[in-house]
């Protein structure tokens, strides 16, 4: 069963293949996603990572929580799933 990662603080020029390898040292990635602000087209400078398991998940957060980046300081821990939003229109 696949463990989802939420990773923030990432460069805003990071893209989904950076991510994906910056991942692959601690397992299987089997996605990668840096998500894109849909007005602008630009990362909002978070993403989200799936590993196939929780074991990899955990070593992946233990090893880059709160390490450097690019000059960034990464924030990785497991995702939360998504709320139900009222639709906004």
């Amino acid at each position: 069963m696949s463990f989802k990662l939420y990773v923030g603080s990432l460069p805003y020029k990071t893209t989904d293949t950076e991510l994906s390898e910056l991942f692959a040292a601690y397992g299987t990635v089997e996605s990668a996603a840096v998500i894109m602000d849909k007005f602008s087209g630009r990362s909002k400078g978070f993403g989200f990572v799936e590993l196939s398991s929780k074991e990899e998940g955990e070593a992946a957060i233990k090893a880059l929580d709160g390490s450097d980046y690019e000059g960034r300081k990464l924030v990785v821990n497991e995702a939360r799933p998504k709320e139900d939003r009222p639709a906004r229109y």
